[in-house]
């Protein structure tokens, strides 16, 4: 996977065609669906109450499910898991159950069209899930940030990642998993920064998309949305030793935010996650 893009395929030349037509507009970038929009619209009036909002959701029986699920899931921890939508709301509050549903909406934009394309988009959401719940562990035991914020904004951050994918939707067309990394290293920014525009979303997390991976670099201030979302990241690539060349986590901007004991290190890692490892994954699968 760290092989160059020219070895990573013959044909590569082929796939940057097909993301130059994304990038110049003559290819659809995915749209969210209409009932989103509408969730997010309604969400703007200051009188919605939780019943309205409800209502709305059950309009869509997959996200309706979707949320129950996460309500019910450790990530939320709750003792009295919710038996209906308004339970839900009452339980996670208006904004988190908006985040929720762009969480899902999302999912659902990029359909497998071949069992190639299915698999290439299994193994994009199995370590996106992983990158959110490893970001979103972190940001509880910090409580610097929001935490459901974070699993947005990690999210968001591979919006790019699964519009590559998107673009391949002829099985003839789908890459390798190595041609679609080394497709990503080189689009994935780009078309997530447009994808994120035309979806007008909350300009934090497009800055999270532009700092991601940065390992070092200027970031004034405490610890921050796109930090949180880089120790996230920084331990999701160890955990699944997809990059060798990792710097050590101490070199990192992020992690010389962070005080003690929270800058403990054991084993490469945070302390906090490398003692938790199994409860992030059921975490992460719970997101899957």
């Amino acid at each position: 996977m760290e092989s160059s893009v020219q070895a990573a395929k013959p044909d590569y030349s082929v796939y940057r065609r097909v993301i130059g037509d994304l990038l110049s507009g003559n290819e659809q970038l995915p749209s969210l669906p209409i009932i989103t929009f509408e969730i997010r619209k309604a969400m703007e009036q200051s009188n919605l109450s939780m019943v309205e909002l409800s209502k709305l959701l059950t309009r869509d029986p997959a996200l309706s499910a979707v949320l129950l699920k996460y309500a019910s899931s450790p990530l939320i921890g709750s003792q009295n898991p919710p038996q209906t939508l308004l339970d839900v709301i009452r339980l996670l509050g208006m904004n988190q159950v908006e985040r929720i549903t762009m969480v899902h909406s999302i999912k659902s934009l990029f359909s497998m069209h071949s069992a190639k394309h299915k698999r290439l988009f299994l193994e994009a959401w199995r370590r996106l899930a992983l990158k959110a719940s490893l970001s979103t562990y972190i940001a509880k035991h910090l409580k610097q940030v929001v935490p459901d914020h974070v699993l947005m904004a990690a999210l968001m951050s591979e919006v790019g990642t699964l519009a590559v994918l998107s673009a391949f939707k002829k099985s003839d067309e789908t890459p390798d998993i190595p041609t679609y990394i080394a497709l990503c290293r080189e689009y994935a920014k780009s078309l997530g920064v447009i994808t994120l525009k035309k979806w007008q979303v909350d300009e934090q997390y497009l800055k999270v998309v532009q700092e991601v991976g940065k390992w070092q670099g200027e970031s004034p201030g405490p610890i921050n949305l796109s930090d949180i979302i880089n120790l996230g990241l920084y331990h999701a690539l160890k955990l699944t030793h997809t990059k060798t060349d990792l710097p050590p986590l101490k070199d990192i901007t992020a992690y010389q935010k962070l005080d003690e004991p929270h800058n403990k290190i054991i084993a490469g890692g945070l302390d906090v996650v490398m003692t938790n490892i199994q409860e992030i994954r059921v975490v992460a699968k719970s997101l899957f």
